[in-house]
């Protein structure tokens, strides 16, 4: 993690600081950061979660408005990370000067009764957030979805459910005593495989019973296949949800 600490310490190359200001350009195009808030980072110790609490680590070096960055990891009790790897993520957070903790948590708790699918682990992993976030006073939890990861959604609500619908930017809940955020909503997958590979990020996501079977991961490269005839078919499918409002700039692959 020598060149994180050395970006956290001495100059920021151009292609990092040009990560960091598209997380900003989603951050400041839905209000998600205000002055004085409490945001809960849930940690999966994968890449995304990683390059999201890096990038909103240096974003807060240079703002004029003061947050408070707390990063909670789930460690699943089935699938557990080892010591070195929880001692690396440790090491991270220190270095970008984040307060971390780690959780476990069953992965497959009593109440689902034998039943598992992306949906449940999702709502359990949410879960987990919402109760810490309520008893230490958290008002947002930012996750690491990126725009592929709301593309995605996107054609699988689309697609298999017959629904326009997507992954929200800011998402409330209770009543708006609560928000989820997604400051990466419009950061490529690429961008993030980028940053995490040359960073050297110390991933260690739990392995996933049902990543290489669900729906998700067959949609994917679908997608992928369409943007070789449009380079901007990720930001297209992006925008067509959007595009009727008249208050929202379309993202372009600027």
């Amino acid at each position: 993690m020598n060149a994180v600490s050395e970006i956290f310490s001495g100059t920021i190359p151009p292609w990092v600081m040009r990560f960091v200001k598209q997380t900003g350009r989603g951050i400041n195009r839905f209000n998600m950061i205000s002055e004085n808030d409490r945001v809960l980072m849930g940690i999966s110790g994968g890449k995304d979660s990683l390059a999201l609490a890096f990038s909103l680590a240096l974003r807060k070096r240079w703002l004029p408005i003061e947050y408070e960055l707390h990063a909670v990891h789930i460690n699943w009790i089935e699938h557990p990370v080892t010591e070195a790897q929880l001692a690396a993520l440790r090491d991270f957070f220190s270095i970008i000067n984040v307060s971390f903790e780690s959780v476990d948590v069953k992965m497959f708790p009593g109440s689902f009764n034998e039943n598992f699918n992306c949906y449940l682990c999702s709502r359990n992993r949410k879960r987990v957030l919402f109760d810490i976030a309520e008893s230490r006073g958290f008002t947002k939890i930012a996750l690491g979805h990126h725009l592929d990861d709301v593309v995605e959604t996107t054609m699988i609500n689309l697609c298999f459910r017959g629904r326009f619908t997507t992954m929200l930017p800011v998402q409330e809940f209770f009543k708006g005593k609560l928000h989820i955020i997604r400051p990466m909503c419009e950061v490529r997958e690429s961008a993030v495989s980028r940053l995490s590979d040359n960073l050297e990020f110390p991933v260690c996501k739990s392995p996933c019973p049902y990543n290489e079977t669900n729906i998700r991961s067959r949609v994917k490269p679908i997608i992928s296949n369409l943007s070789h005839i449009d380079k901007l078919t990720r930001e297209h499918i992006y925008n067509a949800f959007w595009n009727e409002k008249d208050d929202f700039n379309l993202l372009t692959d600027d």
